[in-house]
């Protein structure tokens, strides 16, 4: 019998009912003739409580330790979930990420997952058990627990997938699927049957909430066929696959977009050797990543402007360090904006493709929008806009890219 990895998110978990539903979702795979591990992350709300309580009880500083307190969240749902299957009369058992065990590099709260050795499980489910696997954590080679960051559920569960050569890795979410641009807002948007590994890491890095990329990273470099799908109900999701398993070849996939984005010009920057690099530099080095960045020449002679985006979370701190570049580039003026977007169109098939910018620049135009910055791949493009536009700007999208046609 296949082993199907089944990850439960937060929201998948958020009070026991959610629990107990989520549990159904395994005993219909047992039923189904699989073999079901389950990864589990903690119940909603439960990881930013422990974080919160860390921040603000005046407690001393120790990264390590806070991984322990961190891991607590998980391990709670591992045994209530292995409760649940029990009650539904199914054998179960839980697992700390120290008793797979997940090996881990000693990285507090970004550890990186160096091996899985299988066996632990392997025993479980050959005596008929289910392995309820707490994700987000493991331990190092010297015992240390550990958590593994953002979207370190989804990594456990991709990463135990690969190690026990799993059929597949569910992930289950509070939505049926991956859609070709956030349903709330364009009502003619459907639910993709399949996307390729190189879409999804595209549409994650710009914002759309699908799954973390490292681990869609992780699944395509071992082959692991990844389903996003809902845990309140049993249909088919969307099935993350390599190019050649696509089911329907389109030139466009998805349409994201990011609210997290905030615009900063520069004015009149001497226009010389080195005068960017000592804006950019700074930013380098306190680990500030910047996008889509236009320069232009300034209407003075000799000058020029640079505009680009950062997250608008970073937009204080940024604005702080160019400020502090500015004797050695002797810019004139600096402007930010936080109200703007990133939209971004995705495809494989718009490699080679004539006239796919066109259609996108057309599209906005048609309707007024103003186009203030751009930037692209071989599979991606990505423009920013105002933010009052989002709804409109993706509607519009969606149409000229044939996705009404569903």
């Amino acid at each position: 019998m296949a082993i199907i990895i089944k990850k439960f998110g937060g929201t998948s978990l958020s009070d026991l009912d959610h629990i107990k539903n989520a549990a159904l979702r395994v005993k219909e795979a047992v039923e189904a003739g699989s073999r079901p591990v389950v990864v589990v992350s903690a119940m909603g709300g439960v990881t930013g409580q422990l974080l919160g309580n860390l921040k603000h009880r005046n407690l001393g500083a120790d990264p390590a330790e806070s991984d322990v307190v961190l891991s607590a969240g998980e391990q709670v749902s591992a045994g209530t979930f292995a409760l649940a299957l029990k009650g539904m009369g199914l054998k179960a058992r839980s697992f700390m990420g120290w008793q797979v065990p997940i090996i881990t590099s000693d990285k507090a709260g970004e550890a990186q997952i160096r091996e899985i050795p299988p066996e632990a499980l392997k025993k479980s489910i050959k005596y008929g058990e289910i392995p309820v696997i707490a994700g987000f954590q493991g331990v190092t080679e010297a015992g240390r627990i550990t958590t593994l960051g953002r979207g370190g559920s989804d990594i456990t569960a991709v990463a135990l997938a690969a190690a026990l050569k799993a059929e597949r890795c569910d992930i289950y979410t509070d939505v049926p699927g991956i859609y070709t641009t956030d349903p709330n807002l364009v009502s003619t948007a459907y639910k993709l049957d399949t996307i390729s590994y190189q879409e999804v890491l595209e549409l994650a890095a710009v914002g759309a909430r699908v799954m973390h990329s490292r681990a869609v990273a992780m699944a395509l470099r071992f082959g692991v066929t990844i389903q996003v799908l809902t845990s309140y109900e049993n249909r088919p999701g969307t099935l993350i696959v390599k190019e050649k398993d696509l089911t329907e070849r389109r030139i466009i996939s998805g349409i994201a977009c990011s609210d997290n984005e905030a615009k900063i010009s520069i004015i009149g920057i001497r226009d010389e050797p080195g005068a960017v690099a000592a804006i950019f530099k700074p930013l380098a080095e306190a680990g500030i990543s910047v996008d889509m960045i236009v320069q232009d020449v300034s209407k003075d002679g000799g000058l020029a402007d640079v505009t680009f985006t950062v997250d608008k979370d970073l937009l204080d701190r940024t604005l702080k360090l160019i400020k502090g570049s500015r004797e050695k580039t002797g810019f004139k003026d600096l402007i930010s904006d936080r109200n703007v977007i990133k939209l971004t169109v995705v495809g494989l098939g718009m490699a080679g493709q004539a006239g796919v910018a066109q259609t996108m620049f057309t599209a906005l135009g048609e309707k007024g929008i103003n186009i203030q910055a751009i930037s692209a791949t071989d599979i991606k493009i990505s423009v920013l806009v105002q933010e009052k536009h989002q709804k409109e700007a993706l509607k519009s999208l969606h149409a000229a890219y044939g996705l009404d046609k569903r």
